[in-house]
């Protein structure tokens, strides 16, 4: 590629370095209102810090009260945890008892259902 495609569309103009020298007395008066303005900036620099650090300190216990919200949620959470695996582990043997009598049952309905249909044929026999 042509050099003329990397380099900038923008020139950059250099300026002379001024080689006037401020009298001595523009220079004191300059230095003396960078003085006032630099106590006015410092002022107001202080000022904002102190909003700053107030917001910075509202931030901070909001931060900290939320902490502790999540700290007695997680509290509360893991006691609710703990009651349910003891309830669980209280009902686990009334559960399997629940489930082998149901099991036993259906084999009892099962007989009973042959039962009947073997009475019912034997009514049918009678019948004929």
């Amino acid at each position: 590629m042509s050099e003329s495609l990397w380099k900038s569309d923008v020139m950059v103009e250099e300026r002379p370095e001024e080689t006037v020298e401020e009298k001595p007395a523009e220079a004191a008066a300059e230095a003396t209102s960078e003085a006032t303005s630099e106590a006015t900036s410092e002022s107001s620099d202080l000022t904002l810090s102190m909003d700053d650090f107030t917001a910075l300190e509202e931030r901070i216990h909001r931060a900290v009260n939320l902490v502790k919200w999540e700290r007695q949620a997680r509290a509360t959470a893991e006691e609710r945890a703990t009651t349910a695996e003891a309830q669980l582990r209280e009902q686990a043997p009334l559960t399997e008892n629940l489930q082998k009598e149901v099991s036993s049952l259906r084999g009892e309905r099962d007989q009973v259902r042959q039962r009947v249909e073997r009475l019912l044929s034997q009514l049918d026999a009678l019948e004929l």
